[in-house]
């Protein structure tokens, strides 16, 4: 069933106003998406720049297994068994 009183050039003004802003969402949208898309380019490391490596990757296996790796004095906290003070989760 069609709606007996339909008036095109009414339904036009009203949808008008939503219609414009979702297209304006949608602009937004995609050009929000190019800028990131932009960034990453522009930020990404070049053929001739070595990539940057964190410190955890440049020990090697064999340093960790010699115990030859430097810490902070500070970072070392002994435990006994036993320390009430100490959590153990299971």
């Amino acid at each position: 069933m069609s709606s007996p009183d339909t008036n095109l050039n009414k339904q036009k003004r009203r949808h008008r106003g939503p219609l414009i802003g979702m297209a304006i969402a949608a602009v937004f949208g995609i050009g929000l998406i190019l800028f990131w898309i932009g960034e990453v380019f522009v930020t990404a490391p070049g053929p001739d720049e070595e990539p940057v490596q964190d410190a955890s990757e440049q020990v090697s296996p064999t340093e960790l297994e010699a115990g030859t790796v430097e810490t902070d004095a500070g970072a070392v906290e002994e435990v006994a068994p036993g320390d009430s003070e100490v959590e153990v989760e299971q």
